[in-house]
C-alpha cells in the first residue's frame, strides 16, 4: 500500500478519550485521523483536533468535513489556524456543503457558488489579505498561508470545483471503480481548468471498512448508510452496481437521519424496507472495503494505482470510536511499514 491511511474518528466521547485514541491511531501506524463537524451530534471539530495535535507527534489531523453554512468563513479561518499552530505542518482543513451539520437546524447545504465564495474568503484570510464583508473590510492577525485546504465532494458540479480551486479533494462515493474514475474524471476537468493537472492535488478517498471473513452476514449493517446515498442523488451511482432503489427524501423514525441514526439496530431495520440483504452485499462488495485485511489491503492497491494519494477508513458508527476496526487492521499497516 502506497498511498497514506487514515482513520475517521467521529468526535463522540469526552476531548480526552478523543485524543487518546488519535494518539492510539499513531501507535498503530495510521497516518491520517480525521474527523467530522456536526455541533449537535459530537463535540467541536476543532477542539477536538487541538487536543489530537497535543497528544500526538507524527500524525496529520484534518476536518472531514467542515462548512462554511453553519461557521462563517472567518470562524474557519481562524479555527483551522489555531489547530495549525498546535500541530505545525500537520493540520488539514476539510470543508463541505454541511449535510449534517446544517439540515438539524434547519439551514441548506452550500450551493457551489457560495461554497466557491466563501472558501475564497477562507483562503484569503489565511493568507493574510483583507476581505470584503459588505459594509466592512477585515483581515485575520497571524494567519498562515502555508495551510493546505480541501473539498468534500461527491456530484461532478463539486467535484470540478475542488480540482480547480482546493489542494486536495474528499472523493465520498467509495472505492467503486465507476464511481471513482468517473469523480477522478470531473477533479481533472477542474485542475486543467485552472492551468494544473491531476498530480498537483491530493486525492483522498473515503470509504467504509469493517475487518470479515463473512460479508454476507455483517453486509446488513450497511442498509442506512446505502439508502442514505440513495436519498441524497446517489441513485444513478448505486444503479451502476446493480443496486436499483428509491428512498423517501425524510424517514421518519431515524433521527437525526438514516446515516447517522442514534439507534442502528432501528435504522437497519427500517432500511430493509427498500435495501435487501442482496443490496446490501452488493454494495459492500463495490463501494466498501469490507472483508479480510489481506482483501481490503488489495482493494487500497487498486484504489491507489486508480490515482488516490490517501485513504480513510470509516466504521460504520457515529457514536462510538472505531478501535475494533483500528486494531483489526493494524497488521496490515506494520506489513506496510516492514515491506518499506
Amino acid at each position: 500500500m502506497s498511498v497514506r491511511i487514515g482513520i475517521r474518528l467521529p468526535a463522540c466521547r469526552p476531548v480526552d478519550q478523543l485524543a487518546q485514541a488519535a494518539q492510539r491511531a499513531e501507535e498503530l501506524g495510521f497516518d491520517e485521523v480525521w474527523v467530522p463537524d456536526s455541533q449537535l451530534l459530537w463535540r467541536d471539530v476543532f477542539a477536538t483536533l487541538t487536543a489530537m495535535a497535543l497528544r500526538t507527534e507524527r500524525l496529520r489531523l484534518g476536518t472531514a468535513v467542515t462548512n462554511v453554512e453553519t461557521r462563517h468563513p472567518s470562524v474557519v479561518a481562524s479555527g483551522a489556524r489555531t489547530v495549525a499552530e498546535a500541530a505545525p505542518g500537520r493540520f488539514v482543513l476539510g470543508v463541505g456543503v454541511g449535510n449534517s451539520a446544517v439540515e438539524p437546524v434547519g439551514l441548506r447545504s452550500t450551493t457551489q457558488a457560495n461554497l466557491r465564495e466563501r472558501l475564497g474568503q477562507v483562503r484569503d484570510l489565511l493568507g493574510g489579505a483583507e476581505v470584503d464583508f459588505g459594509p466592512v473590510r477585515s483581515r485575520l492577525r497571524d494567519p498562515n498561508a502555508e495551510l493546505p485546504v480541501f473539498v468534500a465532494a461527491s456530484g461532478p458540479k463539486n467535484l470540478r470545483l475542488a480540482g480547480e480551486i482546493a489542494d486536495g479533494v474528499i472523493l465520498l462515493s467509495g472505492v467503486s471503480p465507476a464511481t471513482l474514475t468517473a469523480g477522478l474524471g470531473r477533479v481533472r476537468e477542474g485542475a486543467q481548468a485552472s492551468g494544473r493537472s491531476l498530480a498537483d492535488l491530493e486525492i483522498v478517498v473515503s470509504a467504509y471498512c469493517h475487518v470479515t471473513d463473512d460479508i454476507e452476514a455483517d453486509a446488513r449493517m450497511l442498509k442506512p448508510i446505502c439508502a442514505g446515498i440513495a436519498q441524497k442523488g446517489g441513485a444513478a451511482a448505486l444503479a451502476l452496481a446493480g443496486i436499483d432503489v428509491q428512498v423517501p427524501p425524510v424517514v421518519p423514525g431515524l433521527y437525526p437521519d438514516t446515516v447517522h441514526a442514534e439507534d442502528w439496530a432501528e435504522a437497519v431495520r427500517v432500511c430493509g424496507q427498500w435495501i435487501t440483504d442482496e443490496m446490501a452485499v452488493r454494495f459492500a462488495q463495490a463501494f466498501c472495503l469490507f472483508g479480510t485485511t489481506a482483501q481490503i489491503a488489495a482493494r487500497i492497491d487498486e484504489v491507489a494505482a486508480a490515482g488516490a494519494t490517501n485513504v480513510f477508513l470509516q466504521h460504520v458508527g457515529s457514536y462510538d470510536l472505531p478501535y475494533e476496526l483500528m486494531e483489526s487492521f493494524a497488521p496490515s499497516l506494520a506489513a506496510r511499514t516492514r515491506a518499506a
